[in-house]
C-alpha cells in the first residue's frame, strides 16, 4: 500500500543572529546560506546611496527618505534604525510572505534590532547569540581582519562588550571557538525550531487521519 503524503506544512521561521564584531556572525551565516536551500537573507531597506556594484532588491531595497519615513509610519517595518546618517530598517511583507510558504528567513542583526523583530512578531523569531571563546580572541581576530590600529580595536572591543551584555535576551548561544563546529550548532538549533508544534500549520488534522477519524 503506497504511503500517503503528509497533509501538512510548516510555517516559516525567522532565525537571527547576532554577535560582537569579530565573533564570526558573518562567516557561520553565509555557511547556512550555502547548505539549505529553504533559507534565505533578509533583504534590507536603505536610504543610503546605492553603489555601482550593488543591485535593487538583492543587496538592499534602495528608497528614499520620504519613502522610508511613510514605511516607518504605516507599521511596514519589523525594525529600524539609523547608522551613519543613513536609515536602515527590516520590511514586512517580504518576511511575511516567506513564512507563510514555509521558507526560513535569516536576520543578521544587532540586538536592537532583534528587540524590535521580537516584540512585533514573538512566535516566528528564533534568537542565537554568537560569542567569541575569549577576549584576548575577540581582540586577535580583530586585528588580523581589519587591520586596524590599537586605538580603534580598543573601540571596538568597547562596544563588543557592550553588546554582550545582551546575551540573556536570546533563546540560544553559541561559543564560536571552531567555526565548523559553530556552524553545525547553528543547524541543530535551526533543524529543531522547525520542528516546533507550533510552526506545524495543518497538524491537527493529519494527526486525526493517522487515528482513524477518531
Amino acid at each position: 500500500m503506497a504511503k500517503r503524503a503528509a497533509r501538512f506544512k510548516r510555517r516559516g521561521l525567522m532565525f537571527v543572529l547576532s554577535s560582537p564584531s569579530g565573533a564570526g556572525k558573518t562567516t557561520i551565516s553565509r555557511q547556512l546560506l550555502a547548505d539549505d536551500d529553504n533559507l534565505q537573507l533578509s533583504i534590507s531597506a536603505t536610504t543610503r546611496p546605492k553603489r555601482p556594484s550593488e543591485r535593487d532588491g538583492v543587496d538592499y531595497h534602495f528608497v528614499d527618505h520620504g519613502g522610508f519615513e511613510r514605511m516607518v509610519s504605516n507599521g511596514e517595518m519589523l525594525e529600524h534604525a539609523v547608522v551613519f546618517g543613513n536609515r536602515y530598517g527590516t520590511p514586512r511583507a517580504p518576511v511575511e510572505k516567506a513564512l507563510a510558504a514555509g521558507r526560513d528567513v535569516l536576520f543578521d542583526i544587532d540586538w536592537q534590532g532583534t528587540q524590535q523583530v521580537y516584540s512585533k512578531m514573538p512566535d516566528d523569531v528564533v534568537r542565537v547569540f554568537v560569542l567569541p571563546p575569549s577576549v584576548e580572541e575577540l581582540a586577535r581576530r580583530l586585528h588580523t581582519r581589519a587591520q586596524d590600529s590599537d586605538e580603534v580595536v580598543a573601540q571596538r572591543m568597547a562596544k563588543a562588550a557592550d553588546e554582550m551584555s545582551h546575551y540573556d535576551a536570546y533563546d540560544y548561544i553559541i561559543v564560536n571557538e571552531q567555526v565548523e563546529r559553530a556552524v553545525a550548532q547553528a543547524k541543530a538549533i535551526l533543524t529543531a525550531e522547525r520542528q516546533r508544534l507550533k510552526r506545524l500549520v495543518g497538524l491537527d488534522g493529519f494527526v486525526k487521519g493517522l487515528r482513524g477519524g477518531a
